[in-house]
């Protein structure tokens, strides 16, 4: 995995507190100046140059910020700020909260990260919220859904990486009778394959069933579930097959039709600089024959999209 945002070298948090603070202070706002500091630096150094900011000139740095800034711009650098675990605990607790529910987020926070890190944002979750995120997941969404996303949110898929054909083979035939050879379907079956194999074994399953059946596992859910549930296995499929598309994916589809979903963009942008974005970037131009960086900068040069193309990098 190759990240885009790393380590910055020769760092001195007091040498970039006291650029942002002059940055903040006086007529206007020196954005550029509080680009080229937060989108160029570790989120561990960011909280650094947050502690020492305080310390330094008695003020808190998240606060100076939110007073000069706003809209678009705030938030992402309010994201760069965040405990990366705090981060996807909030987006999660947004997804289900207020009207309506964010299934699209749900699902990307529950596909794309390990055991260990789920298990870690639910306890923090647990924490934050003084509920499960399992009971709001319950509380805001029903049946097979339902099911699915408390499946993703225990944290008890197989991370050996080991594949078994002969299993592959008997799995791809229950997914097959429990539907589309059958009346009806038995989501318990795609549950109990898609949420504890392993990605290769999933593969090694994907394979085998469109050997079986001669289409593929994502045209067999396209026509046995509906709607947002559809809508979730495919995500999984996706993810399970190459994480980087998945995201890739997503990012195309925030920036697609009428407006743009900037909070999908820059929590997949922000989330993933210190982990995969380079794999990211890469995907998307295989997929789209565009550059990630083309697609975000489009025909804008407000100070939203220049710290998103900075943290993208060419």
């Amino acid at each position: 995995m190759a990240p885009t945002v790393f380590p910055w070298e020769n760092f001195k948090a007091d040498e970039d507190a006291q650029i942002l603070k002059e940055s903040l202070d006086g007529l206007g706002t020196n954005e550029d100046a509080i680009i080229e500091i937060l989108a160029k630096r570790t989120n561990e150094q960011r909280r650094q140059i947050v502690t020492t900011y305080k310390t330094m000139f008695g003020e808190d740095l998240i606060e100076d910020l939110k007073s000069d800034l706003g809209g678009d711009f705030e938030d992402v650098i309010l994201a760069l700020l965040k405990d990366p675990l705090d981060y996807q605990v909030e987006e999660l607790h947004k997804a289900v909260s207020g009207l309506g529910t964010d299934d699209d987020t749900l699902v990307e926070i529950l596909v794309v990260h390990n055991n260990e890190e789920i298990l870690q944002i639910s306890e923090r979750y647990q924490e934050l919220y003084e509920t499960s995120l399992e009971d709001d997941i319950k509380g805001d969404e029903s049946g097979t859904l339902q099911r699915l996303l408390v499946s993703l949110s225990t944290g008890g898929r197989d991370e050996s990486g080991l594949v078994n054909k002969s299993a592959a083979v008997a799995d791809a035939q229950a997914l097959y009778d429990a539907g589309e050879s059958s009346w009806g379907t038995e989501e318990s079956v795609f549950n109990s394959v898609l949420c504890l194999k392993n990605p290769s074994q999933l593969k090694l399953i994907f394979n085998e069933y469109e050997s079986l059946t001669g289409h593929s596992i994502e045209d067999a859910i396209d026509n046995e579930f509906s709607g947002s549930t559809k809508n979730a296995y495919l995500s999984l499929v996706s993810c399970m097959r190459d994480r980087a598309t998945y995201l890739a994916t997503r990012l195309h589809d925030a920036m697609a039709g009428m407006g743009t979903d900037d909070r999908t963009l820059i929590r997949i942008i922000v989330s993933r600089s210190e982990i995969d974005l380079e794999d990211i970037k890469e995907a998307y131009e295989t997929k789209y024959s565009k550059s990630l960086y083309e697609r975000v900068s489009g025909d804008s040069t407000g100070k939203y999209e220049n710290i998103l193309l900075a943290i993208i990098g060419y």
